[in-house]
């Protein structure tokens, strides 16, 4: 019978151990612990688990559950174990002494150590200072030779059994991260960021000689990278992504990726057909196949050979992850994160057919099964805080294990050979779920038919245009033209907001500018304007004004002059508000307030009161009843029977006792203005108080003017 296969997990109140199918339940001989406990882990060869709590580490047997020792370190935050797990690596977090030096925090124990007291105390076979969390961990070769750590400008190696002295040094400027290769050659992949202008570098090296690389390739675009090695060690795939992406195409950098052998005879760029980012990329167990999720979504999803040659396309759709089963039988394509958690499993020996699709639930962890049949799904904190737990799938896509769990942080499988775990025909009919299935599956209701998108009335019952289809649902591609806020304009799929308004399902139909509007917007000037304004942008308000002032009076002296009736260009009128007191014409004063619009402004803008001027014979006083108008206006589309019009006057020929007039005209409305704002309330100055008082000394000026003419 093969050895069952099983999983350990950690919850908010402690840490469980699971042997799955076909038993499905609870390890035997384990007594879970309970508490706050801040990690936990298998040995890379499935032997051991530990855990650590705030007091001490400790190691069981993973078969029997049996307490194998403890480590008296306190307040651990990270484990690991060596390849073969001779040896235990905790990470605490870095405090410094007394005299204020930073203490080693990064300590090697070994897991069996026969000289250890009856409480586990022991002699520790390495430390060392290890400021940052990431990348924390020794990295060993197979079989635990040798053992290697960066620091500044250099990459230290060690033997493994010894880490009192550096055994090698591979020294190189500015390197910031670095891989040992996991197959039975002994190599290191290593890598420079950009610097001054020079390119990134990735460079692998055999151990120990580094003097020169066996294989290296230079790029642009590189702040940092992800080392994937294949099972064998033969080739090196290298993800390079930057920061900020200087396309202005995406917020989150840009991703390159690179593929390079080990004994240097290939290296290249690997070409992708899709435009956008790289979403995940995935070692085949045969190390002969690799497979790469990439673009915009619907994303496209290929296989490739270590030749970076495309063996095989799946069909576009909403996926970011692929996963090869251990065997190498089955690859599982998925859309996790923000999409909607499906699950599709392909059959390689069957010409890439489609297996099964899976609907999981909000996902943050998909692992395979070591025995090959069976998918690992889990959500958890802190991502999630809700619905926490695992579900474990067969292959065929039936769910066989469901358990809810209170805050869940990590679940992992056991790590075992395939060689115990014979793979075995998938078309054979899945075994008999766990009750638990049973019982979720009897909660869960029969999904009805989607509704569908809403549709406007208006584009109803009409075929969905192709803007508003997904690539893979026969729309069109994605185009992405920049970041919204700094694009203009928008394409059928881009962000921003389109020029022009489209209905879906409407016909489309052709823009008609507006009456005055030029063509690509704005207004259309007369001829000459563009001209005359060039300059004016730096004027002030009363510049502009006077600078139109002046203008108008040299046409109308050219006017006068030729002998024409063309009335002078002029500024347009300015908002009035007219009264009618005592038999004369009252104007607001424009003291910065906004007002109503007056009579003069609504009959220039009718076309009525073209030129203002009075007619010949009506004295001073019928002259002030007269509407006013700053300038002539053109002709009006059906004229007044009215006297004949007077050709229009230069401003020079204004005597100064016409000029005291108007003033004292003006005075007379702006006092007429402030009495009709004091009687609706308003609270006025003391200057405009004092304006009023001075009535009628106006009047008397204004009579004794017109007795006068």
């Amino acid at each position: 019978m093969a050895e069952p296969t099983q999983l350990a997990f950690r919850t908010l109140k402690g840490i469980g151990i699971l042997d799955c199918a076909p038993a499905w339940q609870p390890l035997s001989g384990f007594e879970r612990p309970t508490g706050a406990l801040r990690c936990s882990t298998y040995s890379p060869e499935g032997k051991f688990f530990a855990w650590a709590s705030a007091e001490q580490v400790t190691v069981i047997d993973a078969s029997t559950g049996h307490v194998v020792t403890n480590l008296p370190a306190d307040n651990v935050y990270e484990l690991g174990f060596s390849p073969l797990g001779t040896f235990i690596i905790t990470w605490q977090r870095p405090v410094k002494d007394e005299e204020g030096n930073t203490t080693n925090n990064l300590k090697v124990w070994r897991t069996i150590d026969d000289n250890a007291g009856p409480e586990g105390q022991r002699n520790i076979v390495g430390a060392f200072v290890q400021k940052s969390q990431t990348g924390w961990n020794l990295q060993y070769t197979h079989d635990e030779t040798f053992c290697a750590r960066v620091v500044t400008n250099e990459v230290q190696f060690y033997e493994s059994g010894n880490l009192a002295q550096v055994w090698n040094k591979l020294r190189l400027e500015g390197v910031s991260d670095f891989a040992v290769s996991p197959g039975q050659n002994h190599s290191v992949a290593v890598f420079v960021p950009e610097k001054k202008g020079q390119p990134a570098a990735v460079k692998v090296f055999n151990v120990p000689q580094f003097a020169q690389p066996v294989s290296q390739k230079t790029f642009f675009k590189g702040d940092k990278v992800q080392f994937k090695w294949n099972d064998l060690g033969t080739s090196l795939i290298v993800l390079a992504s930057t920061d900020v992406d200087k396309s202005n195409k995406s917020y989150y950098g840009e991703t390159n990726m690179y593929i390079l052998s080990a004994n240097g005879g290939f290296d290249s760029r690997i070409q992708l057909d899709k435009e956008g980012p790289i979403h995940d990329v995935h070692w085949s167990p045969s190390s002969k196949q690799f497979g790469v999720v990439y673009g915009y979504m619907p994303a496209k999803t290929t296989i490739f050979d270590t030749r970076a040659n495309a063996v095989h396309t799946f069909n576009l759709g909403p996926r970011n992850t692929i996963l090869f089963s251990p065997h190498g039988r089955f690859v599982l394509v998925a859309g996790f994160g923000n999409l909607a958690g499906e699950m599709d499993v392909y059959d390689m020996e069957k010409n890439y057919a489609k297996v099964t699709t899976i609907q999981a639930a909000n996902p943050s962890v998909c692992e395979w099964s070591p025995d090959g049949r069976h998918i690992l799904t889990a959500t958890t904190s802190p991502r999630l805080r809700v619905d926490n737990g695992l579900r474990i799938y067969h292959v065929t896509g039936g769910l066989m294990y469901h358990e809810e769990m209170a805050e869940l942080y990590t679940v992992a499988w056991k790590p075992q050979s395939v060689t115990k775990h014979p793979l075995k025909d998938p078309s054979v009919p899945a075994p008999a779920p766990h009750p638990s299935a049973l019982a979720y599956l009897s909660t869960v209701k029969t999904p009805s038919k989607p509704a569908g998108a809403y549709r406007p009335p208006g584009a109803r019952g009409t075929s969905t245009p192709l803007a508003f289809k997904r690539e893979d649902q026969g729309g069109e591609a994605f185009v992405n033209n920049g970041i919204s806020s700094t694009s203009g304009g928008s394409g059928v799929n881009g962000f921003g907001r389109p020029k022009t308004r489209y209905v879906p399902g409407a016909e489309a139909a052709e823009a008609v500018p507006a009456t005055g509007a030029a063509p690509g917007g704005g207004v259309m000037l007369p001829p000459g304007a563009e001209a005359a304004s060039v300059g004016d942008e730096n004027l002030s308000a009363t510049a502009k004004k006077n600078k139109k002032k002046r203008e108008a009076k040299k046409a109308a002296q050219a006017a006068a002059v030729d002998g024409t009736s063309t009335p002078p260009a002029a500024p347009p009128p300015q908002q009035q508000q007219s009264t009618q007191t005592n038999g004369r014409l009252a104007a607001p004063h424009n003291d910065g307030q906004s007002r109503s619009r007056s009579p003069r402004r609504d009959a220039n803008r009718n076309g009525q009161g073209q030129n203002m001027r009075p007619p010949p014979g009506l004295g001073p006083r019928q002259q002030q009843q007269q509407p006013q108008a700053s300038t002539p206006i053109p002709a009006p589309q059906t004229p007044r029977p009215a006297a004949p019009i007077e050709e229009p006057m230069s401003p020079n020929s204004d005597s100064p006792h016409q000029k005291k007039l108007r003033a004292l005209t003006k005075k007379m409305r702006a006092i007429e203005e402030l009495k009709m704002r004091q009687a609706g309330g308003e609270k006025l100055e003391l200057s405009q108080l004092s304006k009023i008082k001075t009535e009628e000394q106006v009047r008397k000026e204004l009579d004794a003017l017109e007795l006068e003419a």
